[in-house]
């Protein structure tokens, strides 16, 4: 590895073959997504069934959330690079999303649950490119593909726990959608406490002069490349909720949405961890093509499913594909960024996705209310196609060897 390249911050003990950093980071975020899949799932069934809000709101309100997340994503990013800080950082970020579950507990209306979901995802803008960058930073280059992957499997694992705490509050324990969301700020709050007493970090050395300042010329022709092709992409990629509405419309029960939400986070799991390893061995391109390629067959899959059998089936594959993808992602992104601005393009990367879920969501309602079901994900499955024949010539183009690419 170049020197450049060598972490910022050394662990002194490996816990199951990983950092400390990295480790540590996976526990939190299992705890903060069973927090969140708690209540992600019920959203829109919240929306749609007690309060009755139509489709094109409800897309807004995903679209809305998700951009507020995008854009504090690069800022929060860029002023870690600048303080050289991080864990402070994450403390915040994640505070804020644990303090939003009473705004969609006590939520009469549309704008309330608006409220809690701008705040939720207010937390998950600040807290992310830091996060992405302690565990780069932790992380020799060779093994970013299971650093990654090892943290979304913790992750997901954690989606898998909440739809499933849900499942159990709502059907064995007769329990309201109320007193679910206040009873996801649990595991929230451990969340917060595992970063204050185990994330650890240097100080890194910032000097007055050296401090990172935002500019697209500070990254190469093969990060902006690849920015452009995820933002293509996401616009195709509306929020979840409409996988979830199109499952009740094909025939799934109420009762049955959070199994088959968990079933999916199951899958990703499973998939993460073995995902980013092959990543690390096959070339993380190669699975991130294999992704937008799968994602689109998937997107022609709920338009055109028709039982609910297939919509489990579907569900269990969408698992695969955010399982391969995620992780092989931002390993990938890791090793084409300037090693003084790892947090600033971490955040580029992941704003540029996320603002791209506003107009996805918004087109994806759209379509829904005037189109039928079958426009929106006909769309998606549109968008990933022409994502993959971009990332094709991406490959041609910056075919150059490289180590671990």
């Amino acid at each position: 590895m170049d020197a450049n390249m060598k972490p910022a911050v050394k662990d002194e003990k490996l816990i199951f073959g990983l950092g400390r950093n990295v480790f540590f980071a996976g526990v939190v975020s299992f705890f903060m997504d069973v927090s969140s899949e708690m209540i992600y799932p019920l959203v829109p069934l919240f929306l749609a069934n007690v309060l009755g809000v139509d489709k094109t709101v409800i897309g807004l309100i995903e679209g809305v959330a998700e951009a507020t997340a995008s854009l504090l994503k690069v800022f929060s990013g860029w002023f870690s690079d600048r303080i050289g800080r991080r864990r402070g950082i994450m403390v915040v970020g994640y505070a804020i999303s644990v303090m939003s579950r009473p705004f969609i507990a006590l939520a009469g209306g549309w704008h309330g649950v608006m409220t809690a979901r701008f705040c939720d995802r207010f937390g998950k803008g600040v807290r992310t490119a830091p996060r992405d960058a302690i565990i780069a930073e932790s992380t020799e280059e060779a093994h970013l593909g299971l650093a990654f992957g090892f943290h979304r499997a913790m992750d997901t694992l954690g989606a898998v726990i909440g739809p499933f705490i849900a499942f159990v509050l709502l059907g064995c324990f007769a329990a309201t959608y109320r007193r679910v969301f206040w009873l996801s700020m649990i595991p929230g709050v451990i969340a917060v406490a595992v970063i204050a007493i185990y994330i650890r970090e240097k100080r890194r050395a910032v000097a007055g002069v050296d401090r990172p300042r935002f500019k697209l010329s500070c990254f190469d022709r093969r990060f902006r490349f690849f920015v452009l092709i995820a933002t293509i992409f996401a616009l195709g990629n509306s929020s979840d909720v409409f996988l979830v509405l199109r499952a009740g419309e094909v025939g799934i029960s109420a009762a049955m949405i959070p199994v088959l939400y968990l079933l999916f986070n199951l899958v990703y799991s499973v998939v993460s961890g073995p995902a980013g390893m092959a990543a690390d061995r096959f070339g993380r391109k190669r699975i991130i093509l294999l992704g937008f390629v799968l994602f689109a067959g998937l997107y022609w899959g709920f338009a055109t499913v028709s039982d609910p059998v297939g919509v489990w089936w579907l569900f269990g594959a969408y698992g695969v594909f955010m399982g391969l993808t995620e992780g092989a992602g931002k390993a990938f992104v890791a090793t084409i960024i300037p090693p003084d601005f790892k947090a600033t393009a971490f955040g580029v990367y992941t704003t540029a996705t996320g603002l791209a879920t506003l107009p996805a969501s918004i087109i994806g309602g759209w379509l829904w209310e005037h189109a039928g079901p079958v426009a929106t994900f006909y769309f998606g499955a549109a968008a990933a196609a022409c994502a993959a024949g971009l990332f094709v010539l991406f490959m041609i183009a910056f075919n150059k060897p490289r180590p671990v690419l």
